[in-house]
């Protein structure tokens, strides 16, 4: 042990501790199982001491592999305890561990004050455990030990759920001991715990009555918004389609008078023509009857023949 790194010296020291918590649970869970009577507890109980007998098995394997001795306490620095040391503290522990047994089934007035005192010591042995696993991790990160921190988390995660378990069942035994050992008269009696409830109910309903009433009003003023934003666009779009209507009707109009003008134009311009060519006619036959037509000249008589001799 004594040529053993610094840093796994320390991670054996810290396994050694979480060995031995391990095995003082083991004791006092099997002591509390015998006077466990509520159902849930019970089976909670039998199901962590079968993970704790589990834990215990695998620290004491990590222990041998980083080359040290389960159940033993190494202190750090050239004082450390030898080989007989060791072995007594082991001793005194376990011894520590059988003796908490007997005592756990004395305490208490009844059985259900006995079942609170175990669960709260239960309680403070989980912590404890998880503290330590916590710390084993952290030294063990540093050190550069993957497999230490790999079996640290899983059985961390075994203890963290033991104590979410315990903060639960915790406050029902502790209303299990007031009914068991005070008086009806000195208790808040069903009646008024249902009436508050009943209260409570109410008022919850009232608020989501109010709650869905707003949201009713909401959503209908929403409704009615988009209906008139709805109605707006429809009205807007009957004025758009009646504006380009009489636009269109305006242009046909103003085509019908433009084609009448040009009809007009065209007539008036075919009248003067007419006029123009009658005009000149007239003018061409007043000339005719001041001038007598020429006769034509006679026509020229052939040439004379000739004939050789």
């Amino acid at each position: 042990m004594t040529d053993l790194p610094a840093g796994t010296a320390k991670l054996i020291q810290y396994l050694n501790e979480a060995y031995g918590t391990e095995r003082r649970l083991e004791v006092a869970l099997q002591a509390h199982l015998g006077l466990a009577s509520r159902t849930t507890y019970k089976k909670r109980l039998r199901d962590h001491l079968a993970e704790t007998k589990r834990h215990g098995r695998e620290v004491s394997r990590r222990i041998k592999q980083l080359g040290g001795s389960a159940e033993t306490i190494d202190l750090p620095g050239p004082d450390a305890f030898g080989g007989v040391a060791q072995r007594a503290v082991a001793g005194a522990q376990r011894a520590v561990a059988i003796a908490q047994g007997p005592m756990h089934a004395l305490r208490g007035t009844g059985d259900e004050e006995k079942q609170l005192k175990n669960a709260k010591t239960e309680y403070a042995s989980e912590a404890e455990e998880i503290a330590t696993y916590q710390a084993i991790i952290a030294v063990a990160q540093s050190v550069g030990d993957q497999d230490t921190v790999k079996l640290a988390r899983s059985i961390l995660r075994d203890e963290e759920r033991m104590l979410g378990f315990l903060e639960k069942e915790i406050p029902r035994m502790a209303g299990a001991v007031v009914v068991a050992e005070v008086p009806r008269s000195q208790r808040a009696t069903k009646a008024k715990g249902r009436r508050r409830s009943a209260s409570a109910k109410r008022s919850s309903s009232r608020t989501s009555a109010a709650r869905s009433g707003k949201t009713a009003s909401k959503r209908a003023a929403s409704r009615a918004g988009a209906s008139k934003r709805s109605t707006a666009r429809r009205s807007s779009a009957k004025r758009s389609a009646a504006g380009a209507s009489k636009r269109a009707g305006a242009r046909a109009t103003a085509s019908k008078r433009s084609s009448a003008r040009a009809g007009t134009s065209r007539r008036a311009g075919a009248g003067t023509s007419t006029k123009r060519r009658g005009s000149s006619s007239a003018r061409r036959s007043s000339a005719g009857g001041a001038l007598q037509p020429t006769a034509p000249p006679p026509p020229a008589s052939p040439p004379p023949l000739v004939f050789a001799r």
